[in-house]
């Protein structure tokens, strides 16, 4: 299931960024995070990939959308600059970011590699 997240629901599920300054992910499973708006085409054309993904990992993976026109500070905080913005987020380890409109297999590939999860 897609969750949207706000500046104070990211907080506690993924990275308290205003209290610390090193990574320190929140969540008990690793996320894949869509930084989008209403308005932007790929961003539409990501939406039911996205969901698909939640539905297939569900349990093993939690995907989240943060709209950037509702969430400037949090847009911001991560720098950014265009959308859709995909943030992969693993349990160990840094988060990674990915920019525009990816196929299912890109995604697939990204979340066995770098977030180590398994249909």
């Amino acid at each position: 299931m897609l969750e949207k997240l706000t500046n104070d629901t990211f907080k506690t599920k993924v990275f308290n960024y205003t209290e610390n300054k090193e990574w320190k992910f929140e969540g008990e499973v690793p996320c894949l995070i869509d930084f989008y708006a209403d308005w932007c085409g790929p961003c539409k054309v990501v939406a039911p990939i996205l969901e698909e993904l939640a539905a297939e990992y569900d349990g093993k993976l939690n995907v989240y959308k943060v709209d950037t026109e509702a969430e400037r500070e949090l847009a911001g905080a991560f720098g950014i600059q265009s959308i859709p913005s995909l943030l992969f987020v693993p349990k160990e380890g840094q988060p990674q970011m990915a920019m525009g409109a990816l196929p299912k297999d890109t995604f697939e590939r990204a979340i066995k590699e770098v977030l180590k999860v398994e249909k």
